[in-house]
């Protein structure tokens, strides 16, 4: 892609003749094409498949007909071409011109360079530009952490009340919960369950931060230190992945109560029972979850 100041520039001024490519930005369909290109020289340049892949003219085609599709697709949305092309016009000063294929792509927030989204995963989420970890989601954690098809969750159906009744002038607690459940498909700020680690049976908790900073209140904790119960009860590794902002005001001291519990059952499991637990600290951690079950691992 080019940067911002060159496509203020073009789309401010205009195509000029002494422009080699020829493009001419008249039409949204010579837009499209030109993203189009741009992608495909990007993935080109950047991503050095193996020969063999290389040599499979199928593997090769399969990116540019991909991209293409979502071109088409795109520029079939509107037939207003030159409502397009003027939108591009109004908001030419926008670093973001081109956000309709931002759902291609995630930014480093680091070196702010572009990742393919399909090619993002297999390399588990670290920038190909500058090797920085990009943020994941609790759903991806696991899904990178634990052998397929061994994952079995715990204490789904929990979900948040309001004990204290707390309420903004602007949203309720329950309806902020409510959307935060419809945004990440999560009931809660934190997923248990049992499963296998390259064959081994262990107990893992993920916090998303992605729900509420994954702030810890009272269903959060429950969820937790259940989980630890269970890991005592059946002798199971326990792994914690922690993400959060810390205690949930919306709830209380009964948010603050989750230290206490949470690092009582640890106290049980570590030192009666001779358990091992590893707490993984993610960016960010600290609050409340810092000061209790996140700094306590073994590891």
């Amino acid at each position: 892609f080019y940067t911002s100041q060159n496509s203020t520039s073009y789309l401010t001024n205009g195509p000029k003749s002494d422009n080699s490519y020829g493009y001419m930005y008249d039409t949204k369909y010579s837009w499209n094409s030109h993203i189009t290109n741009c992608i495909s020289s990007y993935l080109h340049s950047q991503y050095k498949f193996e020969n063999d892949i290389l040599s499979d003219s199928d593997n090769c085609n399969y990116i540019d007909s991909f991209i293409c599709d979502e071109g088409r697709n795109s520029s079939s949305e509107d037939n207003s071409s030159e409502n397009d092309l003027r939108i591009l016009r109004e908001d030419s000063n926008d670093p973001d011109v081109t956000q309709k294929y931002r759902h291609l792509w995630v930014q480093c927030e680091n070196c702010y360079g572009l990742n393919y989204k399909r090619f993002l995963k297999s390399k588990m989420n670290i920038c190909e530009q500058c090797g920085s970890h990009l943020k994941m989601s609790s759903s991806d954690r696991i899904e990178i952490l634990i052998d397929p098809g061994t994952w079995d969750p715990m204490d789904e159906d929990m979900v948040s009340l309001d004990p204290i009744e707390f309420h903004l002038e602007e949203e309720l607690y329950k309806d902020r919960i409510d959307s935060y459940q419809r945004k990440t498909g999560l009931t809660e700020a934190v997923q248990t369950g049992i499963g296998r680690l390259n064959g081994i049976p262990i107990a893992i908790g993920v916090m998303d931060f992605q729900f509420m900073g994954g702030s810890m209140g009272s269903v959060v904790g429950e969820k937790i230190t259940r989980l630890i119960e269970y890991a005592t009860n059946q002798f199971l590794p326990l792994i914690i992945v922690c993400a959060s902002g810390g205690a949930r005001m919306q709830e209380g001291s009964l948010s603050l109560m989750q230290m206490a519990k949470i690092s009582s059952a640890l106290y049980d499991y570590q030192l009666n029972k001779k358990l091992f637990y590893l707490s993984i600290l993610t960016s960010p951690t600290t609050g409340g979850v810092t000061a209790s079950f996140g700094m306590v691992g073994d590891i």
